[in-house]
Order: structure tokens, then C-alpha cells, then sequence
């Protein structure tokens, strides 16, 4: 089964990298190869920005939207999901857990596993390494960022 497990430090908190984890509205704003959160296509998502387990986040990659559902949430420590429709890959899981440092920041340490499934699958192990890898380092610069106190509307 591939697998990847990468990882990043961001010189924000824990408690403000796991805001940005648990809230499928601000992937778009960190993760530079997500275009958006497709809100028709997700389910479950949290009023406040806080999704819970059983949420389904769909996100769109140019013409490519693919579904994850949240499976564990652990407070400030661990989010769990799997793929709930993804074209290229089957049975993807995925985990991210966060460590504060000894400064104050926070190590992001993501892993995944997945099947691959004939046609395009072929190529992922060669690319979601990297794929996952910006994301972390994304999500480890953006929460160290001023950016990561505003909303999406400025305040």
C-alpha cells in the first residue's frame, strides 16, 4: 500500500494551526493547490468554522474535486480523514497530528496510506509526497502569519 509522511514546523501555536485544520472554509486561504471549498458538495460543515467527525469536505484542484470525510478529531492534537470520493485513489486515510515545540510553535506531522486504482493512480506515490508536503509547509507558514488572525472578509 503507498504511503507518505511528511512534515513541517510553524512558529504559531498549536491551538491556531488546529483552528485552521478543523475549519474547511480556510483551506483554500494556506493550502496553494487548493482553489476552494465546493460548499454544495460538502456536507456537515461547522457554522463556526469547528467541522466535526462525520463532516465532508469537498475541494476543488482546477476542474478536480475530490471529498474528504472527517473520522477522528482529537482536540489540539490529532484530525483523521478518509477519502469520501476521490477519482484517482481508494480507501485513502490520512492523519494529522500536531506537537507544540519547546518555543511555542507547533511540528505538523501528516501521513497517509491509499490504494491505487488502475488508470491515473499509477502516478500518485510519485506525486502526493509532495503534494502533502507543501501542504503542511503551507498550512506552517500560513498559521505563523498575520494573515492567520483575519478573516476571509478582512476583520
Amino acid at each position: 500500500m503507498p504511503r507518505y509522511h511528511v512534515s513541517s514546523t510553524s512558529s504559531a501555536p498549536v491551538e491556531v494551526v488546529w483552528g485552521l485544520l478543523v475549519d474547511g472554509r480556510s483551506w483554500p486561504r494556506w493550502a496553494s493547490g487548493l482553489d476552494e471549498l465546493v460548499q454544495e458538495r460538502s456536507s456537515g460543515l461547522g457554522a463556526q468554522g469547528g467541522d466535526g467527525v462525520g463532516a465532508v469536505r469537498a475541494f476543488r484542484t482546477g476542474r478536480v474535486v475530490t471529498g474528504e470525510r472527517l473520522t477522528e478529531l482529537v482536540e489540539q492534537r490529532r484530525l483523521s480523514y478518509e477519502d469520501a470520493f476521490n477519482h484517482a485513489m481508494k480507501d485513502y486515510r490520512a492523519v494529522v497530528e500536531l506537537e507544540p515545540t519547546p518555543t511555542g510553535g507547533t511540528v505538523i506531522d501528516w501521513r497517509g496510506t491509499w490504494r491505487m486504482v488502475p488508470g491515473i493512480g499509477w502516478i500518485l506515490p510519485f506525486v502526493l509526497p509532495r503534494v502533502m508536503q507543501r501542504m503542511a509547509d503551507d498550512l506552517a507558514a500560513y498559521a505563523g502569519s498575520p494573515a492567520a488572525g483575519r478573516r476571509p472578509d478582512g476583520l
